[in-house]
C-alpha cells in the first residue's frame, strides 16, 4: 500500500508520472520471503525470529497490531534487502493471521500475511526411535518414479533424466515411495529415512540432496510439499516414522541468498568466496573436536572449511543463521509431524551451537530422537557426541543417537578375514566388547551400508552367506538398526569401487518397463530372492522381540571359526550362530561351552527355516552362514 499527503489533482502528464511512480514502488517494493513461512502457537520457547527479505526492506520500520505478538527487536543486516525481526509470541496467543506492516523509507507500506497455526499434536506425542526400530534408508531419485509428470523442470538448473548416466538425475520422487509402502512395511521397517528432498537447484548431480538451495522448498522434481505431508499421513496411518534428513553444515553454492549474503560472515570463509581467492576446504580432521592438544588452526580449518567447493559452509557462530536452523527444523518437525532428525556430517559444524541445536529441539519435544553422523571407526570418538558421555572439558551434546561406523568396519573385516587369533571373528568380538564405552549403546544406528559406502555385497566380495552372516548379527546388536534400499536383493556396485552414482543405483521395478521388479519378485535370481526373504523374516521377528529391543546381551569368544551371540529377556531367548566353516561334512558344535544360556534340553525353532532344534549335547552346522534360533515357538 502506497501513501501520498498533500497530492494537488494531477493533469494529464501528472497521472502519467504517478501511475511510473506507482508501478516503480509496486515492481521494487515487495516482500520476496518471510521465513519461517508460518509458525504455530503453543510452544515452550515463545520466541520466534523472521528473516524478511525485500529490496531496501533493511530500513524500514516494521509494526504488528495482534493480540499476544510484540516486536522485541528489530535487526538491521549489512545487506539492505533484509530484516530480522524478533517476536514475542505470548502462551496466550490464539491462531490466525498477523498483518505484518512495514513502513518503507519511500513513504510506502509494505504489508504480508503471516500466519500462526494451531499445533496438531502434543510435544509428547512425538516419539522417537529406539532399538526395537529398523530402518530403511532411501535415495528418493533411485528408488521408484511415481509421478513421471515431475521429472524435469525447464525453469532449473538440471533438466532431463538420463538413468544410463550415474550422476544424473532418474525421476524418482515422493510418490513411489508412497506407491511402495506395503513392500517397506512387509519386510518388518517401522522407520523411512529419505534422504533430503528439499530443492538442490545445482547445475549438475543434484539428485542426492544434500546441496540445498532453498531450506523451505521440496524439489519439485520429487513433488510438493503437500507429496511430502502426504507421505508423512500415509506413514502415520500405518504406525511408520519417518526420519528427515537435515544439513546444518552447509547449503548448496547456488542458494537463494549466495547472490546477497545478509552479513558479512553468513557463511564461513565468506571474504575469500566474495573476493575468489584463497578459499580452502576443510582438512577434515575431526579428532580436532575432542584432542585436548588440538591447536587453533586446526579446529579453524575443520570447523571453517568447506565441505566441497559446491558447498558453502553455514557459520553456526552467527546469532542469526544458528537461529535461522534451529527454526527451520522445527517447521518441518511441526510440518510433518518427524519422529526423528538424522544431522549430516556432524562434526563439522561448530560443535557448542550443534549442542545448542539438539538441545532446542529435545527441550521441545522430550521424547523426540536425533541421529547424527561421525564418520569415524574409533568408538572413542564416535561416543564423546552421544548425550550423558562424560568426558573432560564437560561437553554435553544432547544428542540422542550416534553412527556406529567403527561396528560396520569390525564386521567386514572379520567376515572378509581368514581365522586366526587376531583376525576374523575376534573383531567383531573385541568391537562389541567397546560397548562398555558408551554411555548407551542401545540408542547407537548400526548399519551394513549406507548411501556413502560401498554396497555391503561388494565390501564382502559379493559372498552371500557373508552378507546374511554381517545382517543377522546387526539385528541382534544392541542398537537400532538402519539398511540402505537394496540390500535386501544383494544390490552391489563391484564394477565400480566407490562410485556413489552407481552405489545409489534404481531399484529394480521401480520405473516403467523395468524388466526385474523386486517389488514383486519378478526376475530376481535365486539368490536375491532367498536374501529378500531372509531379511523379511529376520526384521519381522525382530519388530516383536522384547529379547532383542531390550534384552541382556551375551556373547562367547570365536573358536573354530564360530561365534555365538544371544540376547535374553525373560522366557525368551534369542541365539545367533555364526559359521564360517566351509564342510563337506557336518560340523558338530558342542554346546556345553554356552551352559549359562539355559537352554538344556530345551526346544528351540529356527526363525528362518522354521525348523526344530533340541539343544542337547551338540548342534549340527552344515554350511558357512548364520543359524538363528528361538525359544519362541
Amino acid at each position: 500500500m502506497t501513501v501520498f499527503k498533500n497530492r494537488k489533482s494531477p493533469n494529464k502528464s501528472g497521472l502519467l508520472f504517478f501511475g511510473l511512480l506507482v508501478f516503480n514502488l509496486t515492481l521494487h517494493a515487495q516482500i520476496t520471503r518471510v521465513e519461517p513461512p508460518n509458525w504455530w502457537v503453543g510452544f515452550k520457547n515463545t520466541e520466534l525470529q523472521l528473516l524478511v527479505h525485500a529490496t531496501a526492506v533493511g530500513n524500514a520500520i516494521p509494526n504488528i497490531n495482534y493480540p499476544g505478538v510484540t516486536i522485541l527487536n528489530v535487526h538491521q543486516a549489512k545487506s539492505p534487502n533484509y530484516l530480522f525481526i524478533d517476536l514475542n509470541i505470548d502462551a496466550s496467543t490464539k491462531p490466525g493471521v498477523i498483518d505484518l506492516r512495514f513502513q518503507m523509507e519511500d513513504g510506502s507500506v509494505l504489508t504480508y500475511n503471516y500466519e500462526l497455526k494451531s499445533r496438531v499434536k502434543k510435544a509428547e506425542t512425538y516419539v522417537g526411535f529406539n532399538s526395537s526400530d529398523a530402518m530403511y534408508l532411501i535415495t528418493p531419485d533411485r528408488f521408484a518414479n511415481g509421478n513421471s509428470k515431475n521429472d524435469s523442470y525447464t525453469n532449473l538448473n538440471e533438466t532431463g533424466t538420463d538413468r544410463a548416466d550415474d550422476y544424473a538425475r532418474h525421476g524418482g520422487d515422493i510418490q513411489g515411495i508412497i506407491n511402495h509402502l506395503d513392500y517397506i512395511q512387509d519386510l518388518g521397517f517401522t522407520s523411512i529415512w529419505p534422504t533430503p528432498l528439499l530443492t538442490n537447484n545445482m547445475s549438475s548431480s543434484s539428485y542426492h540432496g544434500y546441496a540445498i538451495t532453498d531450506f523451505y522448498q521440496v524439489d519439485p522434481r520429487f513433488g510438493t510439499l503437500e507429496d511430502y505431508k502426504a507421505l508423512a499421513r500415509d506413514m502415520d496411518k500405518r504406525g511408520l516414522k519417518l526420519i528427515m534428513d537435515m544439513v546444518a553444515n552447509h547449503c548448496g553454492s547456488l542458494h537463494w541468498w549466495m547472490e546477497d549474503l545478509p552479513f558479512e560472515d553468513w557463511i564461513n570463509q565468506q571474504q575469500a568466496f566474495e573476493s575468489q581467492t584463497d578459499l580452502k576446504n576443510s582438512n577434515h580432521r575431526r579428532t580436532a573436536n575432542q584432542d585436548l592438544y588440538a591447536s587453533k588452526i586446526d579446529k579453524k580449518e575443520m570447523t571453517e572449511g568447506w565441505f566441497v567447493p559446491s558447498m558453502p559452509d553455514l557459520n553456526q557462530t552467527n546469532p542469526f543463521m544458528a537461529k535461522y536452523i534451529i527454526q527451520n527444523n522445527i517447521w518441518w518437525i511441526e510440518t510433518l509431524g518427524l519422529s526423528g532428525i538424522r544431522q549430516d556430517t556432524y562434526p563439522y559444524s561448530d560443535k557448542y551451537f550443534m549442542s545448542y541445536w539438539a538441545k532446542s529441539i529435545m527441550d521441545e519435544y522430550p521424547n523426540f530422537s536425533i541421529v547424527g553422523e561421525e564418520w569415524s571407526t574409533n568408538p572413542l570418538l564416535v561416543r564423546y557426541w552421544q548425550s550423558g558421555t562424560p568426558n573432560k572439558e564437560g561437553y554435553e551434546s544432547y544428542l540422542t543417537s550416534t553412527m556406529d561406523f567403527p561396528m560396520q568396519e569390525h564386521i567386514v573385516s572379520a567376515l572378509n578375514e581368514a581365522e586366526g587369533w587376531d583376525t576374523g571373528f575376534v573383531k567383531m568380538y573385541e568391537g562389541l566388547a567397546m560397548d562398555f564405552a558408551y554411555t548407551k549403546p542401545e540408542a547407537i544406528l548400526i548399519f551394513p551400508d549406507n548411501h556413502d559406502m560401498d554396497r555391503v555385497f561388494t565390501q564382502l566380495h559379493e559372498n552371500v552367506a557373508n552378507t546374511k552372516m554381517a545382517f543377522s548379527y546387526m539385528c541382534l546388536m544392541p542398537r537400532i538398526l538402519q539398511m540402505y534400499y537394496g540390500t535386501e536383493i544383494l544390490m552391489q556396485n563391484s564394477s565400480k569401487p566407490d562410485n556413489h552414482g552407481l552405489i545409489r543405483s534404481d531399484f529394480p521395478g521401480g520405473w516403467k518397463g523395468d524388466s526385474v521388479n523386486a517389488f514383486s519378485g519378478e526376475g530376481l535370481t535365486t539368490s536375491e530372492i532367498e536374501m529378500q526373504d531372509f531379511v523379511r523374516k529376520i526384521i519381522n521377528y525382530r519388530k516383536q522381540s522384547q529379547a532383542i529391543h531390550k534384552g541382556k546381551t551375551i556373547h562367547f569368544a570365536p573358536e573354530q571359526g564360530v561365534y555365538v551371540l544371544a540376547r535374553l529377556e525373560g522366557e525368551e531367548t534369542v541365539v545367533l550362530i555364526l559359521n564360517k566353516n566351509e564342510n563337506e561334512n557336518e560340523l558338530n558344535l558342542n554346546v556345553s561351552r554356552f551352559e549359562e544360556l539355559g537352554l538344556t534340553g530345551q526346544t528351540l525353532k529356527n526363525i528362518i527355516t522354521g525348523e526344530m532344534v533340541t539343544w542337547n549335547q551338540s548342534l549340527k552346522l552344515t554350511n558357512p552362514g548364520p543359524v538363528l534360533l528361538t525359544t519362541k515357538l
